[in-house]
């Protein structure tokens, strides 16, 4: 018992240190909750959610109060018709003028119809750059996740190389020591594991590097190691008819759609301009005068008032003809705009199909590749062993097995990175 003790005590300090397995769906889910791209765009949600009222369409009445008050010194000089003459150095005096007014417009060309709707439209907008942001944000966290898959990858081909490196150099000192090997062989296999050996450090840093980067993404302001234990594994499923069927639901697409709408709704606001507008009118006033000398010492009127307004526009110039005929341009802009974000979204989708689909059938025939070079290595080292191979032998398979691992792990990931966009653009990532 207390040997176990004394050894689970050992442990202790190496089982406090294990690193943590970060999977792709907590990293998603972190990054929904912290990304700084996903909270500026539910913050300019939220702002059009607060503008899309009546009140700042101009539907609602205004209401305003006012309040003078200005304290003087005269001097009056003032003869009166009666005879009376009035002379007063330095006499005080005070006004004063307060107010409380209401107005309300009823009616403007229904400029105020067509501002609430464009502000609805401008929220729908919001929310669809906020779902797409989304959408983005996960597209960007993916890749890099699997980019860190891809960098392990690459780690334990060289891993693999440094093992045979090192079992040659055995081999070759082992024949060394009875004298059957020559100074060449024997340095150029320290040679060879030793720069196996500085390849396998230099590939941990571009692991941790991304894995840095990753944790940048997903918002963390602490950086911690942590492990990823995962493979690449590529849906082979999706079609490209589905794909460019799902392209006008795209959130991107239905944007510039809404656009289309906003500035529908410029045209009808600017268009109101040109129309007479009636406002009604009412408020209260309260207003006094006081002075120490004069005719009037004290003057003091108050009560309600109320009454309509009426503006019609006549001339200002070709101000509002031309503010017409900027919004029709605009809308024109918007209307080109989304057409050609459709021909873009279809051949980004076409050509990642082209790639995705070119790709799998690449993966087949390179993973017959890498079990042949596996093979290979596996029998070059052992006619190695018996001395039918040359080092040259040896370290041509090594470089033949290197390159076709770099090529299979590269190929899963352009087959994943093909995948992810492929599903952006149907809005699949994260459901």
């Amino acid at each position: 018992m207390k040997k176990l003790y004394f050894l689970l005590l050992a442990l202790v300090p190496f089982l406090g240190s294990a690193q943590p397995v970060l999977t792709l769906k907590n990293a998603i889910d972190t990054t929904l909750s912290n990304s700084f791209d996903i909270r500026i765009a539910s913050n300019n949600l939220e702002i059009s959610k607060v503008n899309n009222t009546l009140g700042v369409a101009g539907a609602l009445p205004s209401v305003n109060a006012s309040i003078s008050d200005n304290q003087s010194l005269t001097n009056v000089n003032q003869l009166l018709n009666s005879g009376t003459e009035i002379k007063k150095s330095s006499a005080s005096g005070n006004t004063m003028n307060s107010s409380v007014t209401a107005s309300m417009i009823l009616f403007n060309g229904l400029k105020v119809i067509a501002t609430k709707e464009r502000l609805s439209l401008l929220q729908k907008q919001s929310e669809l750059q906020f779902n797409l942001q989304v959408q983005n944000s996960i597209a960007t966290v993916m890749a890099k996740y699997f980019d860190i898959v891809r960098q392990k990858e690459y780690y334990k081909i060289i891993q693999n190389s440094l093992d045979v490196s090192q079992k040659k150099l055995d081999i070759i000192t082992e024949r060394k020591n009875v004298g059957m090997a020559n100074d060449a062989d024997y340095l150029q296999a320290l040679i060879d594991v030793n720069s196996a050996q500085q390849a396998l450090k230099s590939q941990q840093l571009v692991v941790d590097q991304t894995k840095t980067d990753l944790l940048q993404l997903m918002s963390k302001k602490k950086y911690y190691p942590y492990v990823v234990d995962d493979s690449i594994s590529v849906d082979s499923s999706i079609q490209l008819n589905s794909i460019l069927s799902f392209l006008i639901q795209n959130p991107q697409y239905l944007a510039a759609e809404q656009q289309i709408k906003i500035n529908e709704q410029v045209v009808r606001e600017v268009s109101a301009l040109r129309y007479p507008s009636l406002r009604v009118n009412t408020g209260y006033n309260l207003n006094r005068s006081e002075s120490a000398a004069g005719f009037t010492l004290l003057n003091q009127t108050y009560g309600p008032f109320a009454g309509l307004s009426l503006q019609i526009p006549i001339y200002n110039g070709n101000s509002y003809k031309i503010q017409k005929e900027a919004a029709l341009f605009n809308l024109s802009n918007a209307k080109l705009q989304q057409e050609n974000l459709l021909n873009l979204l279809t051949a980004n989708a076409v050509k990642t199909f082209e790639a995705y689909n070119t790709t799998l059938h690449q993966l087949e025939s390179q993973q017959k590749t890498i079990e042949f070079s596996r093979k290979l290595i596996f029998v070059v080292m052992q006619r190695f062993q018996v001395n039918q191979a040359t080092i040259l032998d040896v370290k041509a398979a090594q470089q033949s097995y290197e390159l076709t691992g770099y090529q299979l792990v590269n190929l899963k990931f352009a087959a994943k990175i093909s995948e992810i966009e492929l599903k952006r653009l149907m809005y699949q990532l994260g459901n």
